[in-house]
């Protein structure tokens, strides 16, 4: 019986919830934990990585059958490096201070593994329509995860809330802060505690489903 296609709703909705980047396959941490103090530059991260990946996978989806298998990886490499470079230029012709507050970690974007790791696995064995999809589900999920952590460190860390330059809310005193989920560890504490309680919620989940 041949394999039913996933359709493009199920392929977007994958890197959402089942697949999701940042809390079920642990993909991309060195952004997630580095970037997330603040909710304006998470934001700018993950439309970063959104712009890389979802042109990414349509280019590559486009040549893979051009590619020879042997250099396929230094290939993708090229294209994924070639979008960053571009996405640097734009930045920093367009928001300097975003651009200047990511610093290395924007040049690290090639190296994302969950930008590879789209290229290898998906698309470049599907179509551009299909490989488009999945980096745009890919990259929301990502963005929604890194958003999520920098959301509680922020505004239980620094009292504050960020979106984008000036705009920027102060809602806890200062004195009532938690001044760790600032810093490093805080990253890694602030990660720790949303997937267990995400798996938490599938486990609970799972256990109803089999109860009815």
């Amino acid at each position: 019986m041949p394999r039913r296609e996933k359709t493009l709703g199920e392929i977007f909705s994958n890197g959402l919830f089942k697949q999701n980047p940042t809390f079920v396959q642990f993909l991309g941490m060195c952004p997630t934990l580095a970037v997330t103090g603040s909710v304006e530059n998470a934001l700018g991260m993950g439309a970063g990585v959104a712009f890389v990946l979802v042109l990414s996978n349509t280019a590559i989806s486009l040549v893979r059958k051009y590619v020879p298998k042997e250099v396929r990886i230094p290939i993708f490499i090229v294209i994924i490096a070639t979008l960053v470079t571009m996405l640097e230029m734009i930045m920093k012709a367009i928001v300097p201070d975003l651009a200047s507050s990511l610093g290395t970690f924007l040049s690290l974007i090639v190296v994302n593994c969950l930008i590879l790791g789209r290229a290898e696995a998906f698309a470049s064995k599907n179509g551009p329509v299909k490989s488009a999809v999945d980096g745009l589900g890919m990259a929301i999920g990502f963005t929604g995860g890194i958003l999520l952590i920098a959301f509680f460190r922020e505004l239980l860390g620094a009292g504050t809330l960020t979106i984008w330059g000036d705009l920027a809310f102060n809602l806890i005193p200062e004195d009532y802060t938690i001044d760790i989920l600032v810093k490093s560890a805080g990253a890694f504490l602030v990660f720790g505690i949303l997937v267990s309680q995400i798996n938490k919620i599938k486990m609970n989940k799972a256990d109803r489903n089999e109860v009815v």
